[in-house]
């Protein structure tokens, strides 16, 4: 540290490390001012578009349980418009979908769920709307269709979906009459962890039906 004998000689020292540092010292605070305040803008946004997309969808919530189907197709609209980049577009869109499966326009349903299968941000969402297009194509009779759909999956993607992609590829092809990998579909449900009532019933069912075919 350099010491100075007089007053005179430290202002003299200042004067000249301000004539060599002083336009950068102050271009650095500028700077770091404007980062801050371009940062501290940037997050107040993203919290007020956070709340905005979150309060449109507690709103959305309200219109499907009240059956509002008009209200429904506004607010999702609406959502995947303006915040196409976050999670509740994509819940937003399948809330959608389903209320186009109540209207019975499978084809607009089909059309969403098609899209999130693409565009998703997450595995969850793209195998739920994966798993309801398949359930719109067995409803609409296109069984091949949705057994193919299912086998174009990517296995690895699918994780703590697979015994519902089971169960579904049995109900596929029972309604296609090829009895036998139907049930073998529907067992490999039951060892993947699928316990309903329901997916039982129709193992049985199908036992059943052998048992009075046998000859």
């Amino acid at each position: 540290m350099e010491i100075y004998d007089t007053e005179e000689e430290q202002v003299a020292a200042i004067k000249r490390w301000w004539k060599e540092n002083g336009l950068s010292t102050i271009a650095g605070v500028v700077i770091g001012g404007a980062f801050i305040f371009s940062f501290n803008f940037w997050q107040g946004h993203q919290n007020e578009q956070a709340n905005q997309v979150s309060a449109l969808y507690d709103q959305l919530q309200i219109s499907m349980s009240k059956e509002n189907t008009e209200s429904v197709n506004k607010l999702a609209e609406k959502i995947t418009t303006e915040h196409g980049s976050s999670a509740y577009a994509s819940y937003a869109a399948l809330l959608q979908a389903k209320t186009k499966v109540q209207e019975n326009d499978l084809a607009a349903a089909q059309a969403i769920l098609e899209k999130q299968m693409q565009s998703a941000n997450s595995n969850e969402i793209r195998n739920i709307a994966r798993l309801r297009l398949v359930k719109i194509l067995y409803a609409t009779g296109e069984y091949e269709k949705g057994l193919q759909l299912i086998a174009e999956t990517d296995q690895a993607s699918t994780k703590g979906f697979s015994a519902s992609y089971d169960e579904l590829t049995g109900d596929l092809y029972v309604a296609l009459d090829r009895l036998g990998e139907g049930r073998t579909a529907y067992q490999t449900a039951l060892r993947e962890g699928a316990k309903s009532a329901l997916l039982q019933f129709k193992i049985d069912d199908l036992t059943s039906a052998e048992i009075v075919t046998a000859p």
